[in-house]
């Protein structure tokens, strides 16, 4: 077997293979801890998940949050992304 000496980058085209029902990882970011987890609250109701403090800025402005939950298939993933990265106390969603 010989090994290509220059492999191709990632493309971003390629899709990850996901087995559903499976455990996803938000890292959600803004400004208020408790307002982000009232927006989490109000885009998960109802479904078991857990939420940590992940980071804070060192001037105390921003901080991180994972928001970890068992997610069913593409759509609700992607569902609970958009709203997230669409309420008003969120920032940005990674």
């Amino acid at each position: 077997m010989t090994l290509d000496p220059f492999p191709k980058p990632f493309c971003s085209q390629q899709r990850p293979e996901i087995n559903y029902p499976c455990t996803w990882l938000y890292k959600v970011i803004g400004q208020d801890a408790d307002a982000i987890h009232r927006a989490v609250a109000a885009v998960c109701p109802r479904k078991p998940l857990s939420i940590t403090l992940s980071h804070t800025s060192s001037g105390g402005k921003y901080c991180s949050l994972n928001v970890e939950l068992e997610v069913k298939n593409d759509e609700e993933r992607l569902g609970f992304y958009e709203n997230l990265k669409n309420h008003n106390a969120v920032r940005t969603v990674l």
